[in-house]
């Protein structure tokens, strides 16, 4: 496997990034403001500051086909911001929430976005043509607590929210007017605003960190702070699933999860590396870890290495400095994105984390 891409950009955490379609343009959550990198060959380089919001901002997303950008932040605001050549325009999204905007995610055909808040609910915003604004319907029940997570289905009328109440649900967004009526799917048929299509707990009571349909829709995995992922396959609307699988594992919690195809699952957090998981609905296991540690010759320049700090120890009389971990990553891994796709598989996926690293990955 070919070495990752480390962008070291600076020394403060990432909560949250996002490509350009091209990936020339890459949008980090930094503080209260959204820096905008342009790619310079093998490197990103500040080309834009978007300055909106006046709390720390949670979230980014850039649409891949319209390059508007969605922020969201905790002075519990959502701005959109539209490309024009003078620069970015941003747009007030009218919330009418009263904590904090945790989350946001545009549905895949760009018609709305979701975001999650910490006022016990989500707020689906859409485009209303007469008035001109951005405006927001409210999925309320049953949520009881914090929405930390949200993922669209591929229909762009599903969506999966996971909340620190220890659930993770998937509930209708569709909005009339703005969505299609959705082709029937194993989560449900009739689809009316905040249906409830599914709702499932995690096993020790762990908030749901992070969550994601599979590349077809028809299974749900998510990751909770008892350090595993649950795997989910619908049967039929109204019925019991066909399978709730879950991995548990003796690591540290994951704070982002991928798909790569149906078969295999990328997660990343605490441990501050990727992990893989490989199964279907008969099982799941742990298949290894996507960084390559054991590289040919590894142990030998390891030998040479200690040899070389015993003699540095002999003659300065310093201790070797045990801060520097043998992951890429320094510290824990806030968010994974798909990168290159080829069909349903992931070939690069980037991530980003507490250490002010941007790393992208060959799969």
């Amino acid at each position: 496997m070919s070495a990752p891409e480390v962008h070291h950009l600076f020394h403060n955490p990432i909560a949250d990034h996002s490509f350009s379609a091209d990936r020339q343009t890459l949008a980090i959550a930094r503080d209260t403001a959204v820096e905008l990198y342009g790619r310079v060959g093998n490197s990103f380089k500040l080309k834009d500051e978007l300055k909106g919001h006046d709390k720390t901002v949670t979230s980014v997303d850039i649409a891949p086909n319209s390059g508007r950008i969605v922020t969201c932040s905790q002075d519990r605001n959502a701005l959109v911001w539209e490309p024009t050549p003078q620069g970015y325009k941003p747009t007030l999204v009218l919330l009418r929430i009263n904590r904090a905007a945790t989350f946001v995610r545009w549905s895949p055909n760009e018609t709305k976005f979701a975001v999650g808040s910490g006022d016990r609910l989500i707020a689906i915003c859409y485009f209303e043509e007469e008035n001109d604004w951005w405006v927001s319907k409210h999925l309320k029940k049953p949520i009881r607590s914090t929405i930390t997570t949200v993922a669209w289905h591929p229909n762009s009328v599903l969506l999966a929210a996971g909340s620190t109440d220890a659930h993770a649900r998937v509930l209708s967004s569709f909005i009339k007017g703005v969505d299609a009526r959705p082709e029937p799917t194993a989560w449900g048929e009739r689809l009316p605003f905040n249906t409830i299509c599914g709702e499932y707990l995690n096993n020790s009571a762990g908030w749901i960190h992070s969550l994601a349909f599979s590349p077809s829709g028809d299974a749900l995995a998510f990751a909770a702070h008892d350090s595993s992922i649950t795997v989910v396959y619908p049967s039929a609307p109204e019925q019991p699933p066909k399978a709730v699988v879950t991995i548990n594992t003796q690591l540290l919690p994951f704070m982002s999860l991928i798909w790569n195809g149906e078969a295999e699952i990328i997660a990343a957090g605490y441990d501050c590396e990727a992990f893989r998981f490989k199964g279907g609905v008969n099982g799941w296991q742990l298949s290894g870890t996507v960084e390559a540690k054991s590289r040919p010759g590894l142990g030998d320049a390891r030998e040479e290495s200690a040899l070389n700090m015993f003699k540095q120890m002999d003659l300065k009389g310093k201790v070797k400095d045990d801060t520097q971990l043998k992951t890429v990553h320094q510290n824990t891994v806030t968010m994974l994105r798909p990168y290159e796709s080829s069909g349903d598989a992931v070939t690069k996926f980037s991530s980003s984390g507490v250490d002010g690293r941007l790393v992208i990955w060959n799969v």
